[in-house]
């Protein structure tokens, strides 16, 4: 796309492609058809969305390193005013496509590292970052990344998981180990973190112990009925309080009917509706980062899993806008 491609421009910031003069499905190949990072020239970056297409890190099905590419493409329905938060995310901070880190497909331990160092990189010039992966293997280098500029982060993290186990084969890092790793580190604040829909069966009653040992309360999936989504959002905002807040989504959050494209889909898990009216709830929290992680388009269909995991996206930058600079 040229820069004379006809954009929106508010607040002197540039936006989406306007859908009025190209067609959403000519558009740039961007999440919802933002602009790159090179387009925006001079202007302050204050969320970068940045794709990590690697999977090396998962335990059953693969496919998550074709996540990015796919909830791209699943939001080009995305539009730039949000009225459920009432605010135009894209108007209100500079957010641009800052396209895939490159991470080594045959070594884990390299793929770490290089998302780590591409993470500080962009984060130089970004505020924060929303990243899509990708398994969840990639929320430990952006932790590190993140907490490197704002010492212990406050994680809230949606899945069917807890991700908090040692090792798998002997392997210490892998898409269900991020957590204990990040906790080990000293990267989480063990007095203000979570998890949310959190479901299925365990290893053992021991799972549950070792996970509050780390510093993660829990809201499970069974419990949404009973809170409603005004509980949840009471039990996260009293657990995080004022402290900077990282959101990690695996999209295995929600239920199999909601997102079919997933490595390890559990039963009984928690509606779209209520994981966006979830998510807007968080507007105002000290957002510092987020992530979306776990979509498999080799298991989608009709983009179900990637439209979910675009919304899911759309509502985390426009949370980040809630407490954007004017």
């Amino acid at each position: 796309m040229s820069q004379e491609t006809p954009r929106t421009v508010e607040n002197g910031r540039v936006g989406p492609v306007l859908s009025t003069d190209v067609p959403r499905y000519a558009g740039p190949a961007t999440f919802a058809l933002l602009p790159r990072v090179d387009e925006i020239g001079s202007n302050d970056l204050d969320v970068a969305v940045v794709g990590v297409p690697f999977d090396g890190g998962v335990s059953y099905r693969p496919g998550a390193r074709f996540g990015p590419s796919h909830v791209r493409e699943s939001s080009r329905l995305l539009r730039p005013y949000n009225p459920a938060m009432e605010l135009s995310p894209f108007g209100v901070q500079q957010v641009a496509d800052a396209g895939d880190i490159v991470a080594n497909p045959f070594s884990l331990e390299e793929a770490v590292q290089q998302i780590e160092r591409a993470s500080d990189e962009l984060l130089e010039r970004a505020g924060r970052l929303l990243t899509i992966g990708g398994d969840h293997t990639i929320a430990l280098p952006l932790l590190r990344s993140v907490s490197r500029r704002h010492g212990p982060i406050a994680v809230v993290h949606f899945d069917a998981h807890l991700d908090t186990w040692d090792t798998y084969f002997g392997a210490p890092t892998t898409h269900g180990t991020p957590f204990r790793r990040a906790s080990e580190e000293g990267l989480i604040d063990r007095e203000g973190s979570m998890h949310v829909g959190i479901r299925g069966p365990l290893y053992a009653a021991q799972d549950l112990v070792d996970d509050n040992a780390l510093g993660f309360q829990i809201v499970p999936a069974r419990e949404m009925d009973a809170l409603g989504v005004s509980g949840v959002v009471e039990q996260i905002r009293a657990r995080v309080q004022d402290r900077p807040v990282y959101v990690s989504v695996d999209i295995d959050v929600l239920d199999p009917a909601f997102a079919p494209g997933t490595g390890t889909p559990e039963a009984g898990g928690l509606l779209s509706r209520e994981l966006l009216a979830i998510l807007r709830g968080l507007a105002g929290v000290d957002l510092v980062g987020a992530d979306v992680v776990e979509v498999s388009p080799p298991y989608d269909h009709a983009e179900i899993t990637g439209i979910a995991a675009s919304h899911v996206a759309y509502e985390l930058v426009s949370a980040m806008g809630k407490t954007a600079r004017p």
